[in-house]
């Protein structure tokens, strides 16, 4: 058996300390996972639990990228987020079994056409273009889960001056509670990536800027902002 078109190159994201690759099967992402960050969306983390979306796996690029800037938007934003890539998976997992599930971390940017987004919220209709166009999400260096702190300082800079600035303790849901609500919806699988939510101060980029993230203990991420 063939196929009828070339086949499409697989999505991968380059592993800290190795020339191999980790290849991407699917990006989940967890909204309102930080409280400051719901408020500051209009939303009470009291009352409303952090809920899953999703992106294509081809969203994916790498640190060091020059990204054109998206069209059909005016208020592209930034949101600074752990990523967790899966080396194995399951549903309906206990936490022992979701920990198991973690091959590595990195840091990530979840790009977000928020002018497309509010538009659809307003209409009930989905964020799909919103979240899930070309390059919009990119992720770092992984490092391998043994030297992963998961813990501490999580920023974002626009040229240079700090606009994100949070802790990974203050997720709703940590790593393990993300894997183990996640899985009683879908089957996870090796190759997953889960962008884990963002802290507040998320705010537009502008063509020509420089965008850096960092989370403590992690390959850092830089992208550029082209011009249309």
């Amino acid at each position: 058996m063939g196929f009828v078109i070339p086949e499409c190159p697989p999505s991968s994201v380059a592993v800290h300390g190795t020339s191999d690759r980790f290849p991407v099967r699917r990006i989940f992402c967890v909204g309102s996972n930080y409280a400051a960050h719901a408020r500051e969306m209009g939303r009470d983390p009291a009352a409303e639990a952090p809920f899953f979306f999703s992106k294509p796996a081809d969203a994916v690029c790498e640190n060091g990228s020059s990204i054109p800037f998206p069209s059909v938007t005016s208020n592209l934003h930034h949101e600074v987020e752990l990523v967790l890539a899966l080396k194995a998976g399951g549903e309906d997992l206990d936490e022992q079994a979701a920990g198991a599930c973690l091959f590595g971390c990195a840091v990530g940017i979840d790009l977000t056409r928020r002018d497309l987004q509010a538009e659809a919220k307003s209409m009930g209709r989905p964020w799909d273009m919103a979240k899930g166009f070309d390059l919009s999400a990119p992720v770092g260096t992984i490092m391998p889960m043994e030297a992963a702190p998961l813990r501490g300082a999580i920023q974002l800079a626009v040229n240079g001056r700090v606009r994100q600035d949070g802790k990974l303790e203050d997720m709703i849901l940590g790593p393990v509670g993300i894997l183990v609500h996640l899985s009683r919806l879908v089957r996870l699988s090796p190759g997953d990536l889960i962008f884990t939510g963002t802290p507040e101060g998320v705010a537009a980029l502008q063509p020509g800027d420089k965008v850096h993230a960092s989370i403590e203990g992690i390959p850092a991420l830089e992208i550029m902002l082209a011009s249309r």
